[in-house]
């Protein structure tokens, strides 16, 4: 891990109680007491990293880091019971509750876009501002196309690889047949699975990726990656949305100024998404990056939230 700055250091953290048996990490970042900023983290299961600190102004922004349900450093980890997207948004408007923050800049990047307009249209009242990354609108075709039929037509041979790795039988239907064995309680079937998973995923976010191997069995002493088992307890359930509610609901974003920074060639989170928000949103600025990718360190991306961040609302 690379150090940081002491400035981009959290100057708190604690464990909050959000009912349900879920206790959620949150820290405290930046100048506190400063323009209040809540980040949302993607996968869902993935955790806040310390390099989304980087994204904020230490000097301005008091920024709220946590952990959703299952996933870093809060507890029970793992645990997908009561843990859908009305309990996120419940954690969301505890963790304001507690902190007595009046209203807050909202930053959230693929599902963390996601949590973020379903938080929006819930609680526009409390939304300062939206800056978004790689927007996903939590529907079944968007997952078809991000895990098969994009692989398929881009990356047909890691595609074949993410295929071929399952028992001949399962292989009709690879995506169904994932999130089954992501969804096995007994750790010989989701453990290999979620390690083939997050590497299929890793690649497919990337438009040059460092590696493509797909291997069907861990190496030793190899940690579960946790992204896996969350994300597929949300995709098997749709989200815990109605179908297309994301862009049925736009309209209670009228009057929150909004930001969008979003990669062309985005094999997961495709431009198409983006572009149907802005569509009818129209406080949102589109910014379409043409030489990047899916991932946050893909070309021209921090620097371009780090832009969307500074002049969102201003």
């Amino acid at each position: 891990m690379k150090s940081l700055p002491e400035s981009l250091r959290p100057f708190d953290a604690r464990m909050l109680d959000v009912g349900d048996g879920h206790w959620i990490y949150v820290e405290e970042v930046g100048h506190k007491g400063g323009r209040p900023v809540v980040f949302l983290h993607g996968g869902p299961g993935s955790g806040s990293q310390y390099l989304h600190r980087t994204l904020f102004d230490p000097a301005r922004d008091h920024v709220f880091l946590f952990d959703q349900r299952g996933a870093g450093r809060s507890h029970p980890y793992l645990s997908r019971a009561a843990n859908t997207t009305a309990h996120l948004i419940a954690d969301i408007e505890i963790i304001r509750r507690h902190f007595g923050i009046s209203k807050w800049l909202v930053v959230g990047g693929s599902w963390g876009s996601t949590l973020a307009l379903a938080y929006a249209e819930r609680h526009p009242q409390h939304v300062a501002g939206l800056v978004l990354r790689a927007v996903f609108l939590g529907t079944g075709q968007e997952i078809e196309w991000a895990f098969r039929d994009g692989p398929r037509i881009f990356r047909p041979e890691l595609f074949a690889s993410f295929r071929d790795l399952l028992p001949e039988p399962e292989r009709s239907d690879p995506l169904s047949a994932y999130l089954a064995r992501l969804s096995d309680p007994d750790p010989n079937i989701h453990g290999p699975a979620a390690h083939i998973w997050f590497a299929y995923e890793r690649a497919l976010s990337e438009i040059a990726p460092k590696s493509v191997a797909l291997a069907g069995e861990p190496r030793d002493g190899a940690r579960l990656p946790p992204t896996p088992i969350i994300e597929a307890h949300y995709i098997r359930n749709g989200f815990f949305l109605r179908p297309g509610e994301i862009l049925a609901n736009a309209d209670k974003l009228r009057g929150i100024p909004g930001w969008i920074v979003q990669g062309r060639y985005d094999l997961l989170c495709p431009p198409a998404n983006a572009y149907a928000l802005a569509e009818v949103w129209s406080d949102a600025h589109l910014q379409i990056l043409d030489r990047a990718g899916h991932a946050m360190t893909e070309t021209g991306v921090m620097e371009a939230m780090r832009l969307a961040i500074s002049e969102c609302g201003t």
